[in-house]
């Protein structure tokens, strides 16, 4: 048994080494003391509570000093793991859980809602017994207990491996107090529970305690920003298996070594969702167990896989590799009509990948295995995430290219921690293909997607390439540079009003995100929206989108437009027209867990306007250039200049990293905060006297 830190840690123990330097030093030792100062010092010990023991005194408090903003706090949460032997040859381990919640006001009511997940398979379920479940409500200065009615339990099954069952606790209002407690047994044995010490509520106290016979050895994988406290014992115990068949029992009893171990903290603060945030469950604070082998006085054997016997079983599953390496000769006619006339490899591979994504409609964006054979998908044009790649990639073999597929799991998923081999982690799968002896990454499950790109939900970390070698491959969202370059050109009329021109090619996913709208609204509606989100009188015409179907390239957008002449003595112009920050995307104070921008950036934009006729220049924004970083990579500049009637006007925001550690945090939001200051300001010109 032992404990590790997961792979994220470790990354941001590398970033600290690295990047911070000496004068950083007392910042970050501050945020460490921020975060894992213990709050309220008075709190109630809730270590050891029992079940029902309920005063009117916990009533009173209506605001926590946790969180006063609070709308419902958890009081405590617990649990234990122990193991025993069961009566089918074997051992089962037993979790049981006391939960106790306070709701302060109406936003809190979904605290009462509960959901316990059980999977079921070869034959063995795991099962939910002892549920007890209570809210209490004080009324005319007594306690009122409603208890939770069985009926009220509902089971949904999830697929043919889960169901939850779900309850919701009974008689629910403003300053109840809801208590449940329930036992969970399981005959899996491979993946304990996770125990999460963290959640939406903020938690007084928080404790999981696992009990484990030494001959079951598990790799105990923590994540997370906030400091446990721990206690370790050990003691005895006898364990009695039923090994014996239907017709008699045969009981053989183990002796063994217990190692109990408690995990527990006080006063955990809540966990908020912020802006570029790849997902909260990658962030939370929560220890997972992962059954690595079975030792002494059990026959040794390892359980945990390492990445090439991984990658081998998937090649041998029937449902992801087993037909890849077949003649598959059902998709040779399709291969020789989408290649005809095409030579080289790379023109050949463009063909295939197109077919796929043109054609086919993908059905489920998070899938590792297949649910039906690859000729059922070519002949239904349609399938899940895995199901098109593992087709694109089994075409591409048979078109004699070396191609394979890649498993990874997406920002949303999770991250992949690289030491440990678990299947459950993956949720995607892309294809590989190898030409001129460099890797190319396709992902045709998307109708927009250009040849060799994946979107930014797939770069996140490490993913591996499935064969025998199990090659690691590193996806991180640094790799993406997002850049913008737009250019505005503004004249006097003869008319008196200002006429100009936009051009614009906005970087490869926005590009896309404009294909999606047009395709939704109509290139007129979009163009009517742009000239809507103008807050000076704008009128557009001739305006036009190049490169919407060239999946490729980003696109290219351009309209002209008029301005027209108010006659006020002076006008304020803001020279960024539309395209600056208007709001700072980091708001929060204080942020415990790292910013994770889809990708790096680049945006330049470029103005060339002639002061309106009839006016003189009164007041220009003065120029600055900001450096993020010491090397000059990472800057935000904004440069204005006036000669000869008319004001030219550069501003560039360039970040070259999408990642930033929690104690970043405080020097990018100010960073922002320059940008949406100075791209605020305005230009004034004053009427001719």
């Amino acid at each position: 048994m032992f404990f590790v830190l997961n792979y994220y840690e470790n990354l941001l123990f590398f970033l600290f080494l690295a990047n911070i330097k000496p004068l950083h030093m007392r910042k970050l030792l501050f945020f460490a003391a921020a975060i894992f100062l213990i709050t309220d010092l008075s709190a109630q010990d809730y270590s050891d509570v029992k079940f029902g023991k309920i005063d009117k005194e916990d009533f009173n408090k209506k605001v926590y000093s946790i969180d006063s903003n609070a709308s419902a706090v958890i009081l405590f949460d617990k649990a234990y793991t122990y193991f025993e032997g069961n009566s089918k040859g074997w051992f089962s381990y037993v979790t049981k859980r006391h939960k106790r919640v306070h709701i302060l006001n109406k936003n809190g009511y979904d605290a009462a809602n509960h959901e316990v997940y059980l999977y079921s398979g070869d034959g063995d379920e795991e099962e939910l017994q002892g549920l007890k479940a209570v809210t209490y409500n004080l009324e005319n200065g007594k306690i009122v207990q409603t208890k939770l009615d069985s009926k009220s339990v509902f089971k949904d099954k999830l697929d043919k491996n889960l169901e939850v069952k779900k309850f919701t606790m009974p008689n629910v209002k403003e300053g109840s107090i809801i208590e449940y407690t329930y036992t969970k047994r399981s005959d899996f044995l491979t993946n304990l529970d996770a125990w999460a010490f963290q959640g939406q509520y903020p938690e007084l106290y928080t404790e999981y305690e696992l009990q484990l016979p030494l001959f079951f050895n598990y790799v105990f994988i923590s994540q997370g920003y906030l400091k446990l406290s721990k206690t370790e014992k050990r003691s005895s115990g006898i364990f009695t298996v039923n090994v014996g068949s239907n017709l008699r029992n045969d009981f053989q009893q183990i002796n063994s070594e217990i190692s109990s171990t408690k995990w527990f903290a006080r006063n955990v603060p809540a966990l908020k969702a912020e802006n570029f945030t790849s997902t909260l469950s990658n962030h939370i604070a929560k220890i997972e167990f992962q059954l690595s082998e079975y030792r002494d006085p059990l026959a040794y054997r390892q359980i945990m896989q390492t990445w090439p016997q991984l990658t081998k079983g998937l090649l041998e599953s029937e449902s992801f590799g087993d037909q890849l390496d077949k003649a598959n000769g059902w998709m040779n006619d399709d291969i020789k009509d989408v290649t005809l006339g095409i030579t080289g490899d790379a023109a050949k591979a463009r063909k295939i990948y197109e077919f796929v994504r043109d054609n086919f409609t993908c059905t489920d964006h998070s899938a590792l295995y297949m649910d039906k054979p690859l000729k059922n998908v070519l002949k239904d044009k349609k399938g899940s995430v895995a199901e098109l790649n593992l087709l694109l990639t089994g075409m591409l073999k048979n078109a004699g290219l070396t191609a394979d597929p890649v498993i990874l799991s997406t920002k949303s998923h999770g991250f992949i921690n690289s030491l440990y081999p678990i299947r459950s982690k993956f949720n995607y799968v892309i294809c590989r293909v190898i030409l001129d002896g460099q890797p190319v990454y396709l992902d045709a499950s998307y109708g927009d997607l250009g040849f060799g790109k994946l979107y930014p939900n797939c770069y996140n970390g490490q993913a591996r390439v499935v064969n025998a070698d199990a090659t690691a491959v590193n996806l991180f969202s640094d790799q993406l540079m997002e850049s913008k370059l737009t250019s505005v050109f503004i004249v006097n009329g003869d008319d008196g009003n200002l006429v100009g021109s936009f051009k614009q090619t906005p970087g490869y996913y926005e590009s896309n995100s404009i294909r999606e709208k047009v395709q939704e609204k109509g290139k007129d509606e979009f163009f009517r929206d742009i000239q809507k989100s103008y807050t000076i009188p704008l009128e557009i015409k001739d305006d036009g989108i190049d490169s919407l179907k060239k999946y490729d390239q980003p696109v290219q957008m351009h309209y002209d437009f008029t301005i027209e002449e108010n006659g006020d003595d002076i006008i304020y112009f803001n020279p960024m027209l539309g395209e600056a920050y208007k709001e700072n995307p980091f708001k929060s104070a204080q942020r415990l867990y790292p910013v994770e921008m889809p990708y790096a950036m680049d945006e330049t934009y470029l103005l060339h306007l002639d002061i309106p006729t009839g006016y003189v220049l009164d007041e220009l924004p003065k120029s600055t250039k900001v450096l993020y970083d010491e090397k000059g990579n990472s800057f935000f500049e904004y440069i204005l200049s006036e000669s000869n009637g008319s004001i030219s006007m550069r501003a560039r925001i360039r970040l070259t990293r999408s990642f930033y550690a929690p104690e970043e945090y405080e020097y990018l939001r100010e960073f922002f905060n320059l940008v949406v200051k100075k791209q605020s300001e305005q230009i004034v010109f004053k009427k001719k006297a």
